[in-house]
């Protein structure tokens, strides 16, 4: 139990966390709150979470990432943090239907800004994907899931999704770069056009982990397949998806804008880039991504010399 909120369901669970819907009383609103599992803490998993409220405190004033409202110890002594609750994901919307190429290009930029902002924070998100794609309840895509975000420069264990993994992920010739996470945007936005990753087969039989790590690999490009899919974006997709990470887009906001390109040549009003100061980004860029404590909540003191300090110190001597 978490004072000052009442659970309402479970939302999911993975890896090693259980998401909940609560509602808070004050302000009154719901939330999603993201609860370590008891069997699952050990150091590594206390420095992905730790990292992962850190990362969304300091990001989370960026539009297209998550917010997170608190975090701290619950009564059983799980670390926990409290995020706004989005009711749908990209991936869960897909499977419903298909996504109008509007749409996706909004998102695709939208999530290429955030992205970008990560990077000028110094770090990689290291997971993008389609149901790391959540949707606000104002409709609005943003960017979720940081538990194995890593430094830009930080070397360690490779963690990924196969089908929206660069080559050079899949091959652990490096855990994560900005050119890997520039293909795994353009996977992504090609999964949001066709239904499915770009290297994945109509046959099921054909996708298992070493089938489809093996064409990915390969890196041979397979069209969109969609009518309204301009040429333009066909060949954004191309260079971004290349097995070469040299001649992909140099960074996100490239993506991005090469984005808005397609969208002004199709009379689509260009979703604005929004990405971080380089001073605000210094500044989020600041976290320890190797803290293993267990943390708690911070007691709050009264500095001894201040006016409150002082004023109390007269009323308890006046009343002695």
């Amino acid at each position: 139990m978490l004072p000052g909120y009442a659970v309402i369901r479970p939302l999911g669970s993975g890896g090693f966390a259980d998401v909940f819907l609560y509602e808070q009383d004050l302000p009154r609103r719901v939330v999603a709150v993201k609860v370590l599992a008891a069997e699952a803490v050990n150091d590594e998993t206390l420095r992905a979470f730790n990292a992962e409220a850190d990362i969304l405190a300091r990001l989370s004033a960026h539009p297209a990432i998550v917010t997170v409202h608190l975090a701290s110890i619950s009564s059983d002594g799980r670390p926990f943090f409290v995020m706004e609750y989005c009711p749908d994901t990209m991936s869960a919307r897909l499977r419903r239907d298909s996504l109008a190429l509007s749409t996706v290009l909004e998102t695709g930029v939208r999530i290429a800004g955030a992205v970008e902002t990560v990077h000028r924070a110094g770090l990689l998100h290291r997971d993008i994907k389609p149901s790391n794609i959540l949707i606000t309840a104002l409709g609005s895509a943003v960017l979720a899931d940081f538990g194995i975000a890593a430094a830009d420069d930080e070397d360690g264990d490779v963690a990924m999704s196969v089908p929206w993994s660069a080559p050079e992920v899949l091959q652990e010739t490096t855990n994560g770069t900005i050119a890997s996470e520039v293909w795994s945007l353009a996977a992504t936005v090609y999964t949001l056009l066709t239904g499915r990753s770009p290297f994945e087969s109509d046959r099921r039989q054909a996708n298992t982990r070493d089938l489809m790590t093996g064409r990915i690999l390969k890196a041979v490009y397979t069209p969109t397949g969609r009518d309204d899919v301009p040429p333009r974006l066909e060949e954004a997709l191309r260079t971004a998806l290349s097995k070469d990470p040299s001649r992909r887009f140099a960074s996100a906001q490239a993506f991005a804008e090469e984005l808005r390109w397609v969208q002004y040549e199709l009379g689509i009003p260009p979703t604005a880039i929004e990405v971080a100061s380089p001073e605000w980004a210094r500044a989020a860029g600041l976290i320890d991504l190797d803290d293993r404590d267990r943390r708690g909540p911070v007691v709050s003191t009264v500095n001894p010399d201040s006016r409150r300090a002082q004023r109390e110190a007269k009323q308890a001597e006046a009343a002695a």
